[in-house]
């Protein structure tokens, strides 16, 4: 991990423990992960919010409750739980507004958070966002996510060979996946309860979306085995201010597998409202 971020840990009204870094000074960029089995904060980012940091934005980078190192109760993991934890976290941070970048379920968590607090969000950047369709959907037509939920239930991810098939299929070029970070979330991974993803409910938002009030600046891979592509039709057509990046030769990780022009996109799309 990047010496320069240091890890801290909040107690919620509720007593959730959630552990998120915290580096940089200026505007807050909240970091949302996805639900991968033995996610955290860094594992997913950690090519992005250094780079952010340098910037001049103060980079959040939280683990959601069930991963990272924050707290794995046994419990239903809606949509609305996820989004009651991180807006305590913003509120024990005393954090009134920032920009949220959130992937899959990270995406879905930030764009529920932009509709019940939109004063709360500036902007959001979004990476193959979940919370698109009927959860049947995703599963009789995704691959990665039939497996990941297979994989993760018959303990299948607990050693570093079966972490890594999990995540080749994340990426388009599997070449990209560190010992590193197939180590980080194998140490997840074995913390993790079955809950976890058992119990995930993330409703369709898709009616909703007409709703979003901030700038929305998109990204998704063509090859994505885990939220399909056509998400991005969707939200251009339900919202307003909205650009997508569409990539080919590029898996569920845009920010991975293309992570300088990542970078370089929402720097951009950041310096526009400075101007």
């Amino acid at each position: 991990m990047d010496a320069s971020a240091q890890g801290h840990f909040v107690t919620l009204p509720d007593g959730l423990h959630l552990h998120y870094l915290d580096i940089g000074n200026g505007e807050p960029v909240i970091f949302i992960h996805g639900s991968g089995p033995g996610a955290s904060g860094h594992s997913n980012f950690k090519q992005n919010y250094p780079v952010f940091a340098a910037a001049g934005y103060r980079t959040i980078v939280p683990d959601l409750p069930g991963y990272g190192a924050s707290d794995k109760p046994d419990t239903l993991y809606t949509l609305d739980f996820f989004v009651a934890a991180l807006s305590g976290l913003l509120d024990a941070l005393d954090i009134q507004q920032c920009v949220l970048v959130g992937n899959s379920l990270g995406g879905a968590i930030a764009i529920k958070l932009a509709l019940d607090q939109p004063q709360r969000v500036s902007r959001l950047v979004l990476m193959a966002p979940g919370g698109l369709m009927e959860k049947e959907q995703y599963y009789l037509q995704m691959e990665g996510i039939q497996k990941m939920g297979a994989a993760f239930a018959k303990g299948e991810l607990h050693d570093a060979g079966g972490m890594r098939r999990l995540l080749a299929l994340q990426l388009f070029d599997e070449s990209l996946i560190s010992d590193e970070t197939v180590n980080e979330r194998v140490a997840v991974v074995r913390q993790q309860p079955v809950c976890v993803l058992s119990t995930m409910q993330v409703p369709n938002m898709t009616s909703h979306l007409d709703e979003l009030q901030c700038p929305i600046l998109g990204f998704w891979g063509m090859n994505d085995k885990f939220c399909p592509v056509s998400g991005a039709q969707t939200m251009m057509q339900h919202c307003q201010n909205i650009r997508f990046v569409l990539l080919s030769e590029c898996g569920h990780w845009v920010m991975v597998e293309h992570r300088e022009l990542f970078n370089g996109e929402c720097l951009a799309f950041f310096e526009e409202a400075r101007s």
